[in-house]
């Protein structure tokens, strides 16, 4: 099987890694040539690592062998195209736009978008907007296990057959949701992050009193660690997305906490600070 990725940021290198890793063939694409090595240096120091842990049983070189770098990709003996492009509606649009027109019927298209509404990028496809739908994977890809695999107006029937194939081969568990504001899992974390914003705001307890209690009582990680490992960033465009989406319900409203870290570049992990400090 050969998988077109487009966008070689975190989510693109992290679906790249785990499909080479799982035997399939990728083309991780992006415009800028820096975007793209940087990818791949990432997948392949996170690979090395693997092998070095005794997770990985092929030699690197293997795993390497699965993955081609493009400025675009490939329109012969392709089987899906993944678009893991920046979250901006009108920039996804475009993507599809052009993705309806160069590829056959046979090729799957999906977008990784967290809670952009997968409708309204079918709405661009005038060819064939059934063999349109979502696959949101999650951050980081290699050790989240859910894939979301969301049914948009036109998505067909086959097409969630063979969704659900794919998250099978790569190690994935599919699980579909319908195409509504945040899907399932966005929808479900946005109080938890959204919350825990307003307790700290109003002094009821710090960021690291609240991560604490919540990994104590059974969470992977506290909303602020989270939302730094994510980025506060994406955290806001999904939290903007949903309110905007649900017509401004009011549970679902941004924190100005997050409007001004974004605004200075405090992004989480990334950019070395966010709720904390990283060195």
């Amino acid at each position: 099987m050969t998988i077109v990725v487009l966008g070689s940021g975190t989510m693109g290198a992290g679906i790249a890694e785990v499909a080479i890793i799982q035997g399939q063939h990728v083309v991780l694409t992006d415009p800028d040539p820096a975007a793209r090595q940087r990818a791949y240096q990432r997948i392949q120091k996170s690979l090395q690592r693997g092998i070095e842990k005794g997770r990985l049983a092929e030699p690197l070189a293997t795993y390497i062998s699965r993955l081609a770098l493009a400025d675009s990709g490939p329109t012969q003996d392709v089987d899906w195209v993944i678009e893991a492009a920046p979250e901006q509606l009108a920039l996804k649009q475009r993507i599809f736009e052009d993705l309806d027109q160069r590829y056959g019927e046979s090729v799957w298209l999906a977008s990784n978008t967290s809670s952009i509404a997968i409708s309204r990028l079918q709405a661009r496809a005038a060819r064939f907007p059934e063999r349109i739908g979502g696959l949101h994977f999650f951050n980081p890809v290699p050790r989240m296990a859910l894939v979301e695999i969301i049914r948009g107006l036109d998505t067909s029937d086959a097409y969630l057959a063979s969704a659900r194939e794919l998250t099978r081969r790569l190690g994935k568990t599919g699980v579909v949701v319908p195409d509504r504001p945040g899907f399932l899992v966005n929808r479900v974390a946005r109080p938890y992050y959204l919350e825990a914003l307003r307790m700290a705001d109003e002094g009821v307890a710090t960021f690291a009193v609240v991560d604490d209690v919540m990994e104590g009582a059974g969470f992977p990680m506290g909303p602020f660690r989270v939302m730094d490992l994510v980025g506060i960033d994406v955290n806001l465009s999904v939290t903007k997305s949903v309110y905007e989406q649900t017509y401004w319900d009011e549970r679902y409203r941004p924190h100005p906490w997050q409007e001004q870290l974004v605004e200075r570049g405090t992004w989480g992990r990334k950019s070395g600070r966010g709720f904390y400090r990283y060195e």
